[in-house]
């Protein structure tokens, strides 16, 4: 029996970010960070090279002066049956049910549940997700 695992929008920041309140995560690994173009240019300009890859999967869009998202903030691996959340070097870390992963650019990881809610970056970040394992 194969499953599938989404990421399910709790903040309206989160929703603005998915397009959706939820999103299902296609491949892996599937790595999240912050969309760093909406500071310097209208968020429909791609700097980028068309022959260059994405670093993100999923860009977090966030605003003001305080920033808990890094470009290239963490990712979510299936390694067999199990999901796990890395942290890629983040300066904040993620807040995985309570517990800090990574920040201080340190890395780290912890194995995901279903239900598990993820806050990327402090405790005071809007981007908060519940990471979700759909059985079939």
């Amino acid at each position: 029996m194969e499953d599938a695992a989404f990421l399910k929008a709790l903040t309206p920041e989160a929703k603005a970010c998915l397009g959706n309140h939820r999103l299902k995560i296609s491949r892996y690994p599937f790595r999240v960070g912050r969309e760093s173009r909406a500071r310097h240019a209208p968020a429909s300009v791609e700097r980028r090279r068309l022959s260059s890859p994405a670093n993100n999967d999923l860009y977090l869009r966030e605003t003001g002066e305080v920033l808990n998202i890094s470009r290239e903030h963490f990712q979510i691996e299936r390694r067999g049956t199990a999901y796990y959340l890395v942290d890629r070097g983040s300066a904040c870390g993620t807040l995985l049910e309570g517990r800090a992963i990574g920040g201080g650019r340190t890395g780290g990881e912890q194995r995901l549940s279903d239900g598990d809610v993820i806050i990327v970056g402090t405790s005071e970040s809007r981007h908060i997700f519940k990471f979700i394992i759909d059985q079939r």
